[in-house]
């Protein structure tokens, strides 16, 4: 039997080992190459032409769902998210009849991975089966979410808490494991949560990310500033000023700043 020609992509270190030292156990797989981001997934997976990718489904800047709407159908490899247990992300999957492993990943349920994309790569048309598989499981997670994101956030200060209102937020910025949150009004809060986590549960029509450590308030915009290099200052209207990233200075300026 051939080789199985796979990409792990996590932005977690640990996790990506172990997905490695697992794989490691079988001898009809190779890796080809890790990426701990969307974005070196996305151009990882153009290179190197893998039979199969296991995306994380929560990364920083481009999620897993993010990584397959970047390629074209050609470039689409056989994919399986791993994520930790999200109700609305299995049942779409499952509906799909889409592939997920469930953190920690167990030695089995990858097997059964393994075996499937192996079963699937002989069949001619497989990458346009795939490819209607996961926009339609994108497509009915979003739509289940849809309904669940917060309206205020929780913030414990020594034995009060503080629900915080999600539309006066204008930015989140993570330091190490703390997030720090500013308000329209300059009030500023700090909880013990990881960013990825809470991207999750705000909408994307309301926060979106400008850099691996911080999320903004799109409606706090005040303006955008050109930077050398092609990126961006977001000055926003509590008077935070805020880089863009490369990665997401072009995404702002295809999605947000063209008519």
């Amino acid at each position: 039997m051939q080789k199985l020609r796979v990409v792990i992509a996590d932005d977690e270190r640990p996790a990506r080992n172990f997905l490695k030292n697992l794989l490691a156990e079988f001898d009809d797989v190779e890796i080809v190459g890790e990426a701990e981001n969307g974005a070196e997934a996305v151009e990882l997976i153009k290179q190197t032409k893998p039979d199969l990718a296991l995306l994380d489904l929560q990364m920083p800047e481009l999620s897993g769902l993010d990584v397959v709407r970047s390629l074209r159908k050609n470039q689409l490899p056989l994919v399986a998210f791993v994520t930790a247990y999200d109700e609305y992300a299995v049942q779409a999957f499952e509906i799909n009849a889409v592939d997920y492993l469930l953190k920690p990943v167990e030695k089995t349920r990858l097997m059964e991975t393994l075996q499937r994309a192996h079963e699937r790569l002989e069949k001619i048309d497989f990458r346009e089966i795939e490819a209607k598989k996961l926009q339609s499981a994108i497509k009915t997670y979003e739509s289940s979410t849809n309904f669940e994101y917060l309206k205020r956030i929780p913030v414990k200060k020594r034995d009060e808490i503080f629900l915080v209102p999600v539309r006066e937020v204008a930015s989140i910025v993570a330091d190490g494991e703390l997030l720090h949150i500013t308000t329209i009004h300059n009030r500023r809060y700090t909880i013990n949560y990881r960013l990825k986590d809470l991207e999750a549960r705000l909408s994307p029509e309301r926060f979106i990310r400008i850099s691996r450590s911080a999320l903004i308030n799109l409606e706090m915009i005040a303006k955008i500033n050109s930077m050398p290099g092609g990126t961006y200052t977001v000055v926003l209207k509590n008077s935070q000023e805020l880089p863009v990233s490369r990665l997401q200075s072009k995404i702002l300026r295809e999605k947000y700043l063209k008519m």
